[in-house]
């Protein structure tokens, strides 16, 4: 009897550590670099997310094609419109936004792939406990495939691999993450945007085709 209390301990134990989906914070700050299987895009990238007022700054710079590149964006989900600023010259674009908001999270219906020690499990500080999400997200037009690496404890972004339609696979490794907003006037369009009209001839813009 006693085996069996112990037994039915251990089991509830190791349950109680198994890995789950997750999305624990609602803002943070942070960097990551992105480059797609075709070698056509690399770029580096600082952001700040917003999930409860649905917003995403870009600022980044890169190559695409051979031809480099800088890009001031941020991306208002609920107002469905995209500012692209440029502040040399004062000015921004703005078009219609045609995608909903991802939060950054492991779906409910994500797979998990494994969990590894990034670095060494050999002493204290060493390593990492991450885990690999797998799974597929349905878009308007197409059913995309993304492999998600995120921290064990606190859920943080650490690699993800996306891949929608024939573009390839996109590959995004984040860094210098800061749970929170620094600077909430990132998240806001410049006051000299005020007047700028909606170009509905622009064609649409999503979160991935920035990349």
């Amino acid at each position: 009897m006693m085996f069996l209390v112990l037994f039915t301990c251990m089991l509830a134990g190791c349950l109680a550590q198994q890995p789950h989906p997750c999305g624990e914070y609602s803002s943070s700050d942070g960097s990551f670099d992105c480059s797609t299987q075709s070698e056509k895009l690399l770029a580096f990238a600082m952001y700040t997310y917003d999930a409860l007022g649905k917003r995403i700054r870009v600022r980044e710079s890169g190559f695409y094609s051979n031809k480099t590149f800088n890009l001031d964006a941020l991306l208002l989900y609920r107002e469905r419109v995209m500012y692209s600023i440029d502040y040399k010259t004062r000015t921004c674009l703005k078009k219609p936004l045609d995608t909903d908001f991802q939060p950054m999270e492991i779906p409910q219906n994500a797979t998990l792939l494994s969990q590894a020690v990034l670095g060494s499990s050999s002493g204290p500080g060493q390593g990492l406990l991450v885990n690999t999400w797998v799974g597929e997200m349905q878009q308007k037009e197409r059913t995309a495939q993304y492999l998600n690496t995120v921290t064990e404890f606190g859920c943080v972004p650490v690699t993800s691999l996306f891949r929608s339609g024939d573009s390839g696979w996109v590959v995004t490794s984040f860094f210098n993450n800061i749970i929170g907003v620094l600077d909430p006037e990132q998240l806001l369009p410049p006051s000299f945007c005020k007047d700028a009209q909606l170009d509905e001839r622009e064609e649409p813009v999503n979160f991935f085709s920035l990349f």
